[in-house]
């Protein structure tokens, strides 16, 4: 009985080992071996293109995303964090582009953070009215018992005003709990906005001005 091996490339022909004799391919057997290497040269003709195509197509992909992201220009922490870039989970946060770190915005929080804090909203919190302030101030942030509050919209413009209340004894160079409420209308356009807790100077005199600055975002779903 004779066994045939078909490659893409060649086609042995041999007896069984039983009966111990080789032999040469007959007629048949070498048509068989030539359609066989047509077929495959045929079929790699027709893949090869196919797979040369993906290639230069995968390639162009490549090249193309570098450089859009070589041309994609961020300014600061927000559009940096919009493209989906590391965020670095410090206080404040950074992201990373290109070789460049972006830091987020806090206002001035940590330079009055000795004078004033506060607790809620932090910065960049999204808010709705009505908006319950709270934190703690020195006393002499104070002045009979109060200071000013005042939130504005993107371009500065004030939009609310209020005043935060002492919790308890506010005449102490220690801190004092502080709470406060704005209502307010949210600005139609942009999301952005300061929210601004004013140290109460009744002197009037500039040199006794102070201000903690922390920006926040309006809930536009409202």
């Amino acid at each position: 009985m004779l066994y045939f091996l078909y490659w893409p490339h060649r086609l042995t022909a041999r007896t069984n080992p039983s009966q111990g004799l080789n032999r040469s391919p007959t007629l048949r057997e070498v048509t068989i071996e030539i359609w066989f290497k047509k077929s495959y040269t045929l079929t790699m003709k027709k893949i090869l293109p196919i797979i040369i195509l993906i290639l230069i197509i995968t390639s162009l992909t490549m090249v193309w995303q570098l450089k859009n992201r070589k041309k994609i220009e961020v300014a600061n922490f927000e559009e940096c964090a919009r493209l989906g870039n590391p965020i670095m989970e410090s206080y404040p946060r950074q992201c990373r582009f290109n070789e460049k770190t972006f830091t987020e915005n806090i206002g001035n929080e940590l330079e009055k953070n000795n004078l004033i804090r506060i607790t809620t909203p932090r910065s960049n919190d999204v808010i709705k009215s009505p908006l319950e302030i709270t934190g703690e101030a020195r006393g002499v942030w104070f002045f009979e018992a109060n200071f000013p509050i005042v939130l504005t919209d993107w371009d500065g413009l004030i939009i609310a005003e209020s005043y935060a209340t002492a919790q308890s004894e506010w005449m102490t160079k220690e801190f004092v709990p502080f709470k406060a409420t704005l209502i307010f209308k949210n600005p139609q356009y942009k999301n952005n906005g300061t929210l601004i807790l004013k140290k109460d100077n009744p002197s009037g005199l500039p040199e006794h001005d102070d201000a903690l600055e922390i920006p926040i975002l309006f809930d536009n779903t409202i």
